[in-house]
């Protein structure tokens, strides 16, 4: 008897384990990389992969060689799901689909680790919140920006009451037009696929807001229009392999001379169709690729948000308005910093973690507070991805998950639906031409304030 009950594998899965079983679904670029490859190498210590899926079986075996792991595969979630028995789900698929594989993951006991945004539409966003109340299991959202060197700073600041309370925001991100182009050339290219860059990319920079503000949006009200990319160009390819105009297109990419792309991307097109580097004037494309987002908050802050996905630099600018002065800060203005990298690497280097420490040695938080001068506070810049955040959020949820939290960095189901919303509801208010509601989307109530 005792042999058959030490035989059993669900018995065998109470015992202690030593590291932490991961199931990964979604084997595109950030699952291979971030999600992936960087997780084994930095945390092989306390985590293991027990199971890959992925729709397309070339992309899965390619994974396994890249990442460096020996783990089943499967094409089916379920047989994974089932199979290997993880104690974690981490979620990189189409952003259209996390809700699906979230909700799975719930429902088989497991805390579900999702790449940003959440979902794409307040009905499935719903569906998550309800499958979490439902099941006791949590959701993780990967925001990383929060973990950043200089927007911590920007919070202690905040938190410290440095410019009085905030009535008012300007902030405005800048895409470049190798990194912003990027995304009409892939999947995001679909309102479909993506729910628009107001969910897709500016769920991160929402996020920011709220973790920022302390607070929770309430009315949203947006203008967003596609004026650049997609039909408005006089030619169009069929990609960038198979295009006619690649002496004149100034958006030309050669993905040939990208051997990991190649190697993930084009060998597999066989399994499932999927063209990486596709035309950006493509007649489908129809997400925006200009919008401003005028944000009410609960605490009664309002918010002037705009997003340019074709700038000459990529970087972002923020300000806050408060009774006793203004506090701001930016990210890459070229005027501003003294970075010389092309913008052509950027984000790329930025992504591979590979840009030099020192290319920068700080960064600048200017507050001025009424009758006063003004002050600069510098904060050590890292140039490690996303200003340090990746590692520090990697660290929290997989070297000290108990670790102290002052400042609210860790983001749960709440924080990545509170960030979503204001994407879709700015879509929403695109498309019907109306201020729009939060607590019209899901039966979320917008808090004043989020932690007191």
């Amino acid at each position: 008897m005792a042999g058959s009950v030490l035989s059993h594998p669900a018995m065998a899965l109470t015992r202690k384990r030593n590291k932490r079983r991961i199931a990964l679904v979604g084997t595109g670029i950030r699952g291979v990389t971030f999600w992936g490859k960087k997780l084994h190498q930095e945390y092989g210590d306390v985590i293991e992969f027990v199971g890959l899926s992925d729709i397309n079986p070339g992309r899965l075996s390619y994974a396994l060689q890249y990442i460096g792991i020996n783990c089943p595969t499967f094409v089916n979630f379920d047989e994974m799901m089932m199979a290997t028995r993880p104690d974690l789900l981490i979620v990189t698929t189409v952003d259209s689909t996390h809700h699906q594989f979230i909700i799975k993951g719930l429902e088989y006991g497991v805390d579900v680790l999702t790449e940003k945004p959440l979902t794409t539409d307040e009905v499935k966003c719903q569906e998550i919140l309800n499958a979490e109340r439902r099941t006791g299991k949590k959701v993780i959202v990967g925001f990383n920006y929060r973990y950043g060197t200089l927007p911590t700073r920007i919070k202690e600041l905040l938190t410290a009451n440095e410019v009085g309370k905030i009535t008012s925001v300007d902030f405005h991100w800048y895409l470049n037009t190798y990194h912003g182009a990027s995304y009409f050339r892939r999947w995001h290219g679909l309102r479909e696929m993506g729910g628009t860059l107001l969910v897709h990319k500016a769920t991160h920079h929402f996020d920011l807001l709220n973790w920022l503000l302390n607070s929770e949006p309430e009315e949203v009200h947006a203008y967003g229009s596609l004026e650049h990319y997609g039909s408005n160009n006089p030619f169009r390819g069929v990609n960038c392999r198979n295009c006619a105009y690649t002496d004149k297109c100034k958006f030309y990419w050669d993905i040939t001379k990208d051997q990991r792309m190649m190697d993930l991307y084009v060998k597999n097109e066989q399994y499932d169709g999927y063209i990486r580097d596709n035309c950006l004037w493509r007649h489908e494309i129809d997400i925006y690729d200009k919008m401003a987002v005028q944000i009410k908050y609960a605490n009664n802050v309002q918010v002037s948000y705009s997003l340019a996905t074709y700038a000459p630099y990529e970087g972002w600018r923020i300000a806050f308005n408060g009774m006793n002065g203004r506090l701001e800060s930016w990210l890459d203005i070229p005027w501003l910093s003294q970075g010389t990298i092309r913008q052509s690497g950027l984000h790329a280097a930025e992504m591979e973690q590979s840009l030099p420490e020192a290319l920068e040695d700080q960064h600048d938080i200017v507050v001025m507070k009424n009758w006063h001068d003004y002050k600069v506070y510098k904060v050590n810049k890292t140039r490690a991805g996303h200003g340090g955040g990746d590692k520090r959020l990697q660290d929290r949820i997989f070297r000290d998950p108990d670790m102290p939290d002052p400042l609210h960095h860790a983001a749960g189901t709440r924080d990545g639906a509170m960030s979503i919303l204001v994407g879709i509801a700015a879509r929403k208010s695109i498309e019907e031409k109306r201020v729009v509601r939060i607590e019209e989307l899901t039966d979320l109530i917008p808090r004043p304030v989020k932690n007191s």
